[in-house]
């Protein structure tokens, strides 16, 4: 290899690269801190651009829906005026449609749930004893156990004392836990209000921002890696905003299904478990058995045979969700097969818990695109054919 100039400047770089490897891995404990502390610092922006990218759903569907044809008989100034009324108005609506969804689904969920804690709170005293009874009777065929029962003694002098003591020397520690609870909150308020502000200006400037930011691509890297790096983006964005899309509608879809089921057959909280089915089925694949284990826990407290059919209900509509409804809203939303949805749901699931449960799957779905194209065109070079 010649020691020409481009050779002698990659040459330094690698030098530069191999050295600052080195040295990151010889003080990793510096290298995580600082990582940290700027994750820390940029996190509430990283919020806005998530907040932005689930507000785009909605305001791009709102925007296609009021805008996408002109008016027939408008004049050119106020087709012009309708043009910067666009952008605003779809970001107000798409917040205002986000708000009054939160809201009915609040109003239906908070009085069902109020209503299931006084029933439960005026049911289960009066069930503690023929528990207790049945206990007892089941007792009575082992009695060694029953002995053993009734030979605990309670110090209930000691026990008094040693809550007191716990309540005089915890009084300062509560008041300090209650003051750093107190910061938290605002804490995370200010960071969700500078994030929700990034998001909207994100919204707004979406087109100024892009135009930017392919100016800085073009600007400095190779035309081919700069048109390559757009492509890429544009898929992205492509199969998450699907995915976001179809995960819901899918979630509204069960959801109802369970209501309307559930109704049918005279089954208690029929509106409660269908709205719980429908937030935990935006989990895929696990999301609906823990709603199918709370509304299992609900109704076995009315009536276990109920509880019984209620189960029975949940694999048959589990069956019908995950071969008919997701393969068609949400498989062919992200052109993911079934075996490498379940792979990107336990990996996310098990590094980053449920957000990971949701990212990783356009993730992987991204990376399978593309390492599909790249191993087409590179068989097509090769002039081979693989069935």
């Amino acid at each position: 290899m010649e020691l020409d100039r481009s050779n002698i400047r990659k040459i330094k770089s690698l030098i530069v690269f191999t050295l600052l490897v080195l040295i990151g891995l010889y003080r990793f404990d510096v290298v995580l801190s600082s990582a940290s502390f700027i994750l820390h610092i940029l996190f509430p922006f990283i919020l806005g651009c998530a907040i932005a990218f689930i507000l785009g759903v909605p305001m791009e569907r709102i925007r296609k829906l009021l805008f996408s044809k002109p008016l027939k008989n408008a004049s050119k100034k106020k087709l012009q005026r309708l043009k910067k009324l666009e952008t605003p108005l779809s970001l107000l609506l798409a917040i205002l449609f986000v708000i009054a969804l939160l809201i009915i689904v609040t109003a239906v969920v908070v009085p069902q749930l109020t209503s299931t804690a006084t029933d439960l709170a005026q049911s289960l005293p009066e069930k503690f004893p023929s528990l207790l009874t049945k206990l007892e009777g089941f007792l009575a065929s082992y009695p060694e156990a029953l002995s053993w029962l009734q030979s605990i003694q309670i110090d209930w002098e000691k026990l008094i004392k040693g809550l007191a003591d716990f309540f005089q020397s915890g009084a300062g520690n509560f008041f300090d836990s209650t003051l750093g609870v107190a910061k938290g909150i605002l804490s995370a308020f200010t960071t969700f209000f500078i994030g929700f502000v990034f998001a909207c200006y994100i919204l707004l400037q979406k087109e100024t921002l892009g135009r930017q930011i392919r100016k800085l691509l073009f600007a400095f890297l190779p035309e081919k890696r700069a048109q390559r790096t757009i492509e890429i983006c544009a898929l992205t964005h492509r199969v998450f905003a699907s995915f976001l899309t179809g995960q819901c509608l899918e979630a509204v879809i069960l959801g109802v299904l369970f209501f309307l089921s559930m109704t049918i057959l005279r089954l208690p909280y029929a509106v409660l478990v269908g709205v719980l089915i429908a937030f935990t089925a935006l989990i895929p694949i696990f999301g609906a058995f823990a709603g199918c284990f709370v509304g299992t826990f609900l109704i076995l407290t009315v009536n276990p045979a109920q509880a019984v059919v209620f189960l029975v209900l949940f694999l048959i509509l589990q069956q019908i969700e995950g071969n008919l409804i997701y393969p068609h809203v949400v498989g062919g939303s992200v052109g993911l097969p079934s075996i490498w949805v379940l792979a990107a749901v336990t990996i996310g699931g098990s590094l980053f818990g449920i957000i990971g449960m949701l990212v990783f799957i356009p993730i992987v779905s991204v990376l399978y695109t593309l390492l599909r194209e790249t191993t087409n065109y590179r068989l097509k070079e090769k002039h081979l054919k693989v069935d």
